[in-house]
């Protein structure tokens, strides 16, 4: 008898697989449809309004908004199919239909102090789009994009979907996760946030610490502008500054040094690391927050590794790779690596401290 040559074999194609496949690929693609739409309603106020009013058919929330009705009736049966908004009865006529936000649908849509408020997501993702012709190049040269070449939607929602998770954890969870920092916040302590953005972060921080004094340093200039003015509304400027900085252009020393959801995006993650160990004092920390990730392939394929993979690719490589010495580290390095940059930037310790839903909060010190 012949061997039969494995290679040789003709794979059959699963009849059930296939109709699986081909059922999430069609939810898939409404999802992506959805999200601009939910942009759309983010920004006209159809969420709020609806949240704000009770159940009101198409012509209502057109009125209440200032909008044509005939495109309100047909966003409102797009976000009910997606579960974004609930069908609260009326007759057949899709034109006296009513629609409501449950409770939940409020928090998320609409609640700006919510945990659960996740609408940046919508700015983000629509943002990350505009550059899908540049993107496929990118996939043939090798080259990055900077965050400063992205849509301006990028950095006004990356603050809107990272803020709700900072008030619920920063000062209740993360920082109390590292020894003997809290306690140095509350008498008065020097404090660099690096790569800031608009400053949220460091307004939190600010507002909870007020013995202390805080830098928050980004290269884009424009987001400093605006963070100068959200510290300003906050009435905290007497002791947040903010300034146009790269990651190593650290001055004096500070007691912590903080990385926000950033690192990834660095062209350098070492030499920022290495430039914070640097300006660091004796029996200072760096606390580095980071988007959950994994060790493993295997513990990525899960609905948020598919959602962070994806904004992985779209914006933290690209960002990683639009520099020298562009390593490129993307969001998802897991644990492991991430504590293996911080001992390459020359800390001692480098060790997870805490770890919630969404993000991984490393401590490295001297």
């Amino acid at each position: 008898m012949t061997a039969t040559n494995p290679s040789d074999a003709v794979d059959v194609v699963d009849s059930e697989k296939l109709e699986e496949l081909l059922h999430q690929v069609v939810a898939d693609v409404g999802a992506a449809m959805t999200v601009p739409l939910a942009l759309i309603g983010d920004r006209l106020g159809l969420f709020t309004e609806l949240a704000d009013g009770g159940p009101m058919t198409a012509d209502r929330l057109a009125d209440r908004t200032g909008l044509v009705e005939r495109y309100v009736r047909e966003w409102l049966l797009a976000m009910a199919t997606t579960g974004y908004v609930t069908y609260d009865g009326g007759d057949t006529d899709p034109a006296t239909a009513r629609y409501r936000l449950s409770p939940e649908q409020a928090e998320v849509f609409t609640d700006t102090e919510s945990p659960a408020y996740i609408a940046g997501a919508f700015q983000n993702l629509t943002a990350a789009t505009r550059i899908l012709d540049r993107l496929t190049e990118a996939f043939r040269t090798g080259e990055g994009v900077g965050w400063h070449e992205h849509h301006e939607d990028l950095f006004l929602g990356t603050e809107r979907f990272f803020r709700p998770s900072y008030l619920a954890n920063l000062t209740t969870t993360w920082i109390p996760a590292l020894p003997g920092v809290e306690e140095k916040l509350r008498t008065g302590a020097r404090v660099a946030d690096v790569g800031c953005g608009l400053g949220a972060s460091t307004i939190i921080m600010a507002r909870e610490y007020p013995q202390s004094t805080f830098v928050g340093i980004d290269y884009h200039a424009p987001s400093i502008v605006l963070a100068q003015h959200r510290a300003a509304e906050a009435d905290v400027s007497d002791r947040v500054s903010f300034r146009t900085a790269g990651a190593a252009d650290l001055e004096g020393a500070f007691d912590l040094i903080a990385f926000f959801d950033c690192l990834h995006d660095m062209p350098d993650p070492v030499g920022a690391l290495s430039a914070a160990r640097s300006a660091l004092a004796d029996d200072g920390a760096v606390m580095l927050v980071e988007p959950m990730s994994w060790d493993t392939i295997e513990e990525t394929l899960n609905p948020l590794g598919r959602l962070l993979a994806g904004a992985s690719t779209w914006i933290c490589l690209p960002s990683g790779l639009s520099a020298e010495p562009a390593y490129g580290l993307g969001n998802q390095a897991g644990p492991a690596k991430t504590c293996a940059l911080g001992r390459e930037a020359g800390f001692s310790v480098a060790r997870e401290a805490v770890a919630t839903d969404f993000n991984r909060v490393y401590e490295l010190r001297k």
